[in-house]
Formats: C-alpha cells, sequence, structure tokens
C-alpha cells in the first residue's frame, strides 16, 4: 500500500508483527533478529507511525486491521502467524476475528479486551490532553517511563523513544481515539485459533483482569505470566520472551 514501510526479513512460514501506540517496527529488532533464523518475518509501521508517518493516519482498530489485511494481500502471503503487541494486539485481535482463517497461531502480547483500559495509568482522555498540552517528545518519554520496570534506564528504553519520534501527533490522537471507541469483550469466543495470552505482573497499562478475560473467553488459549516485567515483555526478557514464542509456534 502508498506509503506503508513494511519490513521483510527470513525464510519459512510467515510471522506477521504488529507494534502498538507511539512504536514502529523497529521496536521488534530482537525479535526479528531472532525468528528470521525460523520464520518469514513481516513487521510493519502503522499508518502514521514510524516510517508510515505520512500514511493517512486511522481512527479505528478496525481500518487498522483492514490495513494489514491489504498490505499482506499486496505481498501474497494468505496464511500467517499473528502477533500484536499492546494496541497491535487489539488490531490482532479484529484480525482474528474477522478472517480467523488466515491465521495460524495468534499471540496477544501486553493487551486486552477493551481500548479504554481499567487501570491504566491514566485514561484515554487524560493521555489525549497531556498530548496536546506536552507535544509528542514529552509524551513520548513519559509514557515510554510506563513501558518498562526500569523505566527511563532500561535498555531499550531509548529505541522506543527513536520510534515514537517518528509518529505524527495527528496519528497518536486518532490511535487514542480508536482505542477508546473499541471493545472485543462480547466477541472473543469467535476467535478459534490457538492463542498464547502473554502479560508482565509489572504491568501499568493493562491489569491481570484484562488479560484473564481473554483467558477465560478465547475457548483455546493458554495465558503465560511473565513476573518482573512492564508492558514491553519483548524488551525486558528478550531471550525468555524468544523461546517461549518460538516454543509455542513450533508446538
Amino acid at each position: 500500500m502508498q506509503n506503508i514501510f513494511i519490513n521483510e526479513k527470513g525464510d519459512g512460514f510467515p510471522l506477521v508483527l504488529i507494534h502498538g501506540f507511539l512504536g514502529s517496527s523497529k521496536m521488534w529488532k530482537p525479535q526479528i533478529n531472532f525468528f528470521k533464523d525460523y520464520f518469514h518475518v513481516i513487521s510493519l509501521d502503522l499508518p502514521g507511525f514510524g516510517m508510515s508517518n505520512k500514511a493517512i493516519t486511522h481512527n479505528s482498530i478496525e481500518s487498522f486491521a483492514e490495513t494489514v489485511f491489504e498490505c499482506l494481500k499486496e505481498k501474497k502471503i494468505y496464511k500467517f502467524h499473528l502477533m500484536g503487541h499492546s494496541m497491535g494486539g487489539m488490531i490482532a485481535q479484529e484480525m482474528a476475528l474477522n478472517r480467523s482463517n488466515l491465521i495460524d497461531k495468534l499471540i496477544c502480547h501486553s493487551t486486552g479486551p477493551l481500548g479504554e483500559m481499567p487501570g491504566r495509568f491514566e485514561t484515554i482522555e487524560e493521555s489525549r490532553k497531556n498530548l496536546k498540552k506536552n507535544g509528542l517528545e514529552k509524551t513520548i518519554k513519559n509514557i515510554a517511563k510506563t513501558w518498562f520496570v526500569l523505566e527511563d534506564k532500561a535498555e531499550y528504553f531509548d529505541l522506543c523513544v527513536e520510534s515514537g519520534r517518528l509518529s505524527t501527533a495527528e496519528a497518536a490522537d486518532s490511535s487514542l481515539l480508536a482505542m477508546k471507541k473499541w471493545n472485543s469483550s462480547d466477541d472473543l469466543s469467535l476467535i478459534k485459533n490457538k492463542t498464547l495470552i502473554v502479560w508482565g505482573d509489572k504491568d501499568k497499562s493493562y491489569s491481570l483482569n484484562q488479560v484473564k478475560i481473554l483467558k477465560q473467553k478465547i475457548p483455546n488459549s493458554t495465558l503465560t505470566i511473565f513476573e518482573g516485567c512492564a508492558h514491553n515483555i519483548h524488551l525486558e526478557q528478550v531471550k525468555n520472551f524468544n523461546t517461549k514464542i518460538l516454543n509455542f509456534l513450533k508446538s
């Protein structure tokens, strides 16, 4: 699709990675480097984010999901594993609800069934107000701190900030609106894919109750909890995370 950046590495069965809010495909760097030896890894920058910051922004999770499908269709990829992180996990759920036959295995990473996340470090509207008040740069740093137990001292904190800087303020605000409007709670039983749900016990965005709803309502699902991790498990316990994901995909 026009103005959508798509990164491809490796050969084999496709593994599609979808980043979260204020992210980009760069935030999957340790996973791309690892999984390219096992899969054809496809990681795209969502419209308005990363290298896709010239693309038209979206204000619904449904339209994000459709964009991913269209990108994969252009690449002639019709069957794949799918992993989504945070907002990307919402997009992954939406994709599984609409065309689960195209997805082999599904991984919901640090995500939940509600865009307006109960117990989040701040409400969606507070995030919107802070974005307008503080600007994109400060907002990125403040939010990225919540993604790590070590906050801005975390190894991959700077990588997250660099990814976020490529976003546009319009995309950030539109994505917050998209999340606020989205709710998959009543439809999760329709997801028939074998699903792995991963969550860090220090996550400030999603509570345990949220991931338990995913576990209870997605029929063929397993929940793995990482101790001592916040929102970005894949950048806090890289080796452990990659190993568990690989074991699930290869099982």
